[in-house]
């Protein structure tokens, strides 16, 4: 998806573990170059400890920040492919003391950047019923969200939810497990989601990458639910329209219309994937490039 090219200079928005980042390496010749982007600090610290290669620059910050970490480095508008991988890394979730797993118990966190002072425990605690109804509603389509804040704003009347079991216990007294998923699935994504502002940070990371990519250069985004898939999906529709080219963007043609993005479609993981990496299930993958 991304077209690498040897000498080409490529960002990984999503450093994770470095899986993608190695990935791209490995094709480019010495002169080619990752810039990899990451908010958490254990990235960014495995990265250090693991990755020895003048070819990689490592920065600790949201992918919201991208152009202002590209403008410093004189990169802006040189960049030949841009990736993203969205959602909890699977470090994160294994990790109980980081506290996104509704199957290990350890503190109620699910901050993705450590240095920022909110945590889903103080959150629970600060927010009303209906800011967790609605938030749980809106980023996790969860049906019972009323229900769910009902329940968690009465048990903390005598109770503080410290744990990440705490809330999935009490979440599963309430909403019945679905198929292959735990009660706490839709509502664990929310609260994460809010936490971390993570549908914003997206939004703003998209529209800077229309001036972040070279001409030709390609935009990879993975997504692994319909709230982020949705958003990228739109993003790349909106700027594949001749009406909505950014002021101020050199003018191409695709297909003899005005545009700032050919959206180049979708691709999903096959079966033989999915059966070999179970977490890829929901991932959907999107592509375009700049015209």
């Amino acid at each position: 998806g991304l077209n690498i090219r040897p000498n080409g200079i490529y960002v990984d928005a999503t450093f994770g573990r470095g899986g993608h980042t190695q990935g791209i390496l490995d094709k480019l010749g010495e002169s080619g170059q990752v810039i990899a982007f990451d908010q958490d600090i254990d990235a960014v610290e495995f990265a250090k400890s693991n990755f020895n290669d003048p070819r990689l620059i490592v920065i600790h910050s949201s992918f919201s920040k991208l152009n202002n970490e590209l403008e410093r480095l004189d990169l802006i508008g040189k960049i030949d492919g841009i990736l993203m991988d969205l959602g909890v890394s699977s470090p994160q979730l294994d990790q109980a003391e980081r506290g996104f797993s509704f199957n290990k118990d350890g503190a109620l966190d699910m901050r993705m950047d450590q240095t920022q002072p909110l945590t889903a425990a103080q959150w629970l605690k600060e927010s009303s019923e209906v800011e967790i109804a609605d938030a749980i509603y809106l980023y996790g389509e969860e049906k019972r969200s009323r229900i769910i804040a009902a329940t968690i704003k009465k048990y903390q009347k005598s109770n503080e939810i410290k744990t990440t079991l705490d809330l999935a216990n009490l979440i599963s007294t309430v909403v019945r497990p679905g198929k292959n998923k735990h009660p706490a699935t839709r509502s664990f994504q929310a609260i994460r989601i809010v936490i971390n502002n993570e549908l914003k940070q997206l939004s703003e990371a998209l529209e800077q990458t229309i001036k972040a990519l070279a001409i030709n250069g390609r935009l990879s985004v993975i997504t692994f639910h319909s709230i982020e898939d949705r958003i990228v999906k739109q993003f790349i529709r909106k700027y594949s329209r001749p009406q909505e080219v950014p002021k101020g963007l050199p003018i191409r043609t695709n297909e003899g219309n005005q545009c700032a993005l050919k959206d180049l479609g979708k691709i999903k993981p096959t079966e033989q994937e999915i059966m070999t990496n179970r977490r890829s299930r929901s991932a959907i993958l999107r592509l375009a490039q700049k015209c």
